[in-house]
């Protein structure tokens, strides 16, 4: 088991730095020149001015020396400082936001995994019926609409149309906190976050447990006269959740990628807006630090899924 977490560990490692390196690459690709974000407009620097400050920003080095000078400082906690934000720490403005997306995405996961495995359960129970007819509609809808088209749907019914849901923000301004004003503000993005989750742990679960249904251990709980409903819940499912365990795990990152939009939709203070901020005012540092924070969580999560599933199933250690 050690040496199989290690092995995990290497390859999310060698993954993390593969995943910063591209980062990098491709913020240095983008049209501009870096320097650009360092200078006000308003205030024009002579040519040896402009030189000085590439000179003391880095930016004259060759492309692997302000690489590795970067990575160097990060692997400190040194992640820089933001340009548009006043030159606050770039790792202060990032652990300032996790909280609100650590909140978000851990209520779209948990409504996710319980709608996902129960709607799944039914879907097997009674395959082919109505209900399994539209479950698997409703499902096939949830992984095809992408994130942002899901945000602005049920923005515009929840919020606009029906006035049951705030329109955007984590509380109310000028109220004092209160666990269900947060509540009343979490329940919208985090149901509609978890819409492509919740569609595919269903999915995967109707098939799983199908296949288990069909195994001889439980046509002979059958035959042994035990009923349907202990049949189902206590020998097949069982069985037919170890799948599960590493698709919700796989499914941290598209929960990432689904925040980014429903954060920007809903004006939801957390890393998702953060970096859609950095990116329209090219804060460099800012997109550096929380891409390698959030690929870091998703790495990690993947490790821990891995290793949980291999205590659950011994047999996938042996590969």
């Amino acid at each position: 088991m050690l040496q199989y977490s290690l092995r995990r560990l290497v390859i999310g490692i060698g993954m993390l730095v593969a995943l910063s390196m591209l980062i990098f690459l491709l913020l240095r690709l983008t049209p501009g020149d870096p320097i650009d974000a360092y200078v006000d407009p308003n205030l024009p620097m002579s040519p040896s001015d402009l030189a000085d400050l590439r000179r003391s920003l880095g930016l004259d080095q060759p492309l692997p020396v302000q690489y590795l000078g970067w990575l160097q400082q990060a692997l400190t906690g040194n992640l820089g400082y933001s340009i548009k934000r006043l030159d606050q720490p770039v790792l202060g403005l990032v652990l300032s936001r996790i909280g609100p997306t650590v909140l978000l995405m851990g209520t779209a996961l948990a409504f996710a995994v319980v709608a996902g495995i129960t709607f799944g359960v039914i879907g097997a129970v009674r395959r082919n019926s109505l209900a399994d007819l539209s479950l698997s509609v409703v499902a096939l809808a949830g992984i095809s609409s992408p994130a942002f088209l899901s945000a602005l749907i049920g923005l515009y019914i929840f919020s606009v149309r029906l006035h049951w849901m705030p329109s955007g923000g984590m509380l109310t301004p000028g109220e004092e906190f209160s666990v269900s004003d947060l509540l009343h503000h979490l329940i919208l993005p985090a149901a509609l976050l978890s819409v492509a989750q919740a569609a595919l742990i269903m999915r995967y679960m109707r098939a799983s447990l199908l296949e288990v249904l069909n195994q001889d251990f439980v046509r002979t709980a059958r035959a042994k006269g035990v009923r349907e409903f202990w049949v189902v819940s206590k020998h097949a499912l069982r069985n037919a959740l170890l799948p599960i365990v590493t698709l919700i795990g796989s499914t941290i990152g598209l929960a990432i990628g689904g925040a980014i939009f429903i954060e920007s939709v809903f004006n939801w203070p957390g890393m998702g807006l953060l970096l859609v901020d950095a990116v329209q005012t090219r804060d460099y540092p800012v997109i550096m630090g929380a891409t390698l924070v959030i690929g870091t969580c998703v790495i990690v999560v993947n490790l821990l899924t891995d290793i949980t599933y291999a205590v659950v199933d011994p047999r996938i250690k042996v590969g």
